[in-house]
């Protein structure tokens, strides 16, 4: 876990905070003003949301891992999905106090971090800022004006890391052996079933068709096919189906990528089955409309090789013992913790 300070990002000048952040109720005085030259912005002050073993974690830090953990956020003027807001927060809560409650596990431990690295931290962090003018701004609004506060915070945020490192990323590695032994015993995991790789031109008739308006339908779908039987290779096909079919995987160049047989209608499985890659088929009528379909490959089911899926599967196995530690970890700190939700 990098150390996370991208303050700048989220509380510069306070512009980012949702609305419900920015509130300040009318009978409060608790706020800090902040003049620009172009306007005062209000920014509140800190409102303590939980205390870990008596550390005061602030509304501040919640929202910072709530854009953390939800950043897409930004792009709706900070506001967060009504229906999954609860949800953000309450996971957020979990994260900032799980970091404060290794935070104090590292002081009791007496780790220390070496001057050159903090000071190097401090440097990376600066340049998150378009100008020193801007920075200085967020020490003024998040630091009270002060470097050394800064400093202390990201000591706070090296200490952390370090701790996870050593309980956590140190100890999730997995073993060839490992690996190897998960491939074995779980086979069903890597069977690959038939699919069909394809595209498609179709003719669609409107709603409740009349018999006119079925036979406009195969007018089409006859014109369509003398065009695609003109075409050479998957760009040609494409580029038609683009510009003449009917459904919605037109604007993909008609392609279906990897189909299961049980995602496509009988009638077209059956023609499937019967052609070679590169091959295109007649008219295929599925129910009131006609397709053409191009194939591009045919996969039999098969067993995925080892060698195929080591990657992939050492990153799963990895990330799975990763958020064990973790919760693991969690648990042990919490266990004799006095934790207060506000």
């Amino acid at each position: 876990m990098k150390f996370r300070l991208q303050f700048a990002a989220i509380l510069l000048v306070g512009v980012c905070l949702p609305a419900t952040a920015q509130k300040v109720p009318a009978d409060s005085m608790t706020a800090r003003v902040h003049s620009t030259t172009a306007h005062s912005v209000v920014v509140p002050m800190p409102k303590p949301v939980a205390r870990v073993n008596g550390a005061v974690l602030t509304d501040h830090d919640l929202l910072r891992e709530m854009y953390a953990i939800f950043p897409y956020a930004r792009q709706h003027n900070g506001g967060f999905p009504k229906e999954m807001e609860a949800d953000i927060r309450k996971g957020a809560l979990k994260m900032i106090e799980f970091e404060e409650l290794v935070y104090q596990e590292a002081l009791r431990q007496q780790r220390t971090v070496a001057p050159e690295r903090l000071s190097k931290a401090e440097r990376d962090f600066r340049k998150q800022f378009a100008s020193d003018q801007q920075y200085r701004e967020f020490l003024k609004l998040e630091m009270n004006g002060s470097e050394s506060v800064m400093r202390t915070k990201i000591n706070r945020s090296l200490l952390i890391e370090d701790l996870l490192k050593t309980d956590i990323d140190n100890k999730s590695s997995v073993t060839f052996a490992e690996e190897k032994s998960f491939y074995e015993k779980n086979p069903e995991r890597f069977k690959l079933p038939e699919s069909f790789a394809l595209q498609t031109i179709t003719m669609l008739p409107p709603k409740n068709p009349t018999t006119e308006q079925l036979k406009q339908v195969r007018k089409r779908a006859d014109a369509a096919l003398t065009q695609a039987k003109a075409t050479k290779n998957y760009e040609e096909f494409g580029m038609l189906a683009e510009k003449i079919s009917e459904d919605d995987y037109r604007v993909m160049m008609g392609d279906h990528k990897s189909v299961a047989p049980s995602d496509m209608p009988a009638t077209v499985i059956q023609v499937a089955r019967r052609l070679q890659p590169g091959q295109m088929s007649d008219l295929i009528p599925v129910d009131q409309a006609f397709t053409i379909i191009r194939l591009n490959a045919h996969s039999e089911p098969r067993m995925q090789k080892f060698e195929e899926v080591k990657n992939g599967l050492r990153s799963e196995m990895t990330q799975a013992k990763t958020e064990k530690l973790r919760h693991e970890l969690d648990a042990r700190l919490r266990k004799n913790a006095k934790i207060e939700e506000l």
